[in-house]
């Protein structure tokens, strides 16, 4: 964090110091903002570099030539966001991590699943 946005931090919550300061969920909630807001950072920087990349792509011999297509089909060109696109990607699970593949109640509905069966199971043969 920025000394400025740490001091700006810290002046918060010294105007708040009921409200917030001591509020562990508060903290935990602005930490996942923060990582969200860090995420999306990235992922703008993210498309806005590799539409300049591919743009830079297309090159101009001359005026009455137009626009040559041919860089469009190299490697190099989509190279950069191919392996980006991976550190994106471990950078999107780092911050929304299991929620997700695992919801917040993915687990109550998996047991009660196998409960739910394990009964129709068991009711099969009476």
């Amino acid at each position: 964090m920025g000394r400025f946005r740490k001091e700006m931090y810290e002046a918060y919550a010294q105007q708040h110091s009921g409200e917030y300061s001591s509020d562990e969920s508060y903290n935990a909630a602005y930490k996942k903002v923060k990582k969200i807001k860090g995420f999306y950072g990235h992922l703008r920087v993210f498309i806005i570099v590799n539409i300049i990349i591919i743009l830079s792509s297309l090159t101009r011999n001359n005026l009455t030539d137009g626009i040559d297509f041919s860089g469009l089909s190299k490697w190099n060109t989509y190279s950069t966001a191919f392996f980006w696109g991976i550190g994106l990607a471990a950078h999107a699970l780092s911050v929304f991590g299991s929620e997700w593949f695992f919801g917040s109640d993915w687990e109550e509905k998996k047991i009660q699943k196998y409960m739910d069966r394990d009964n129709s199971n068991k009711n099969k043969w009476e």
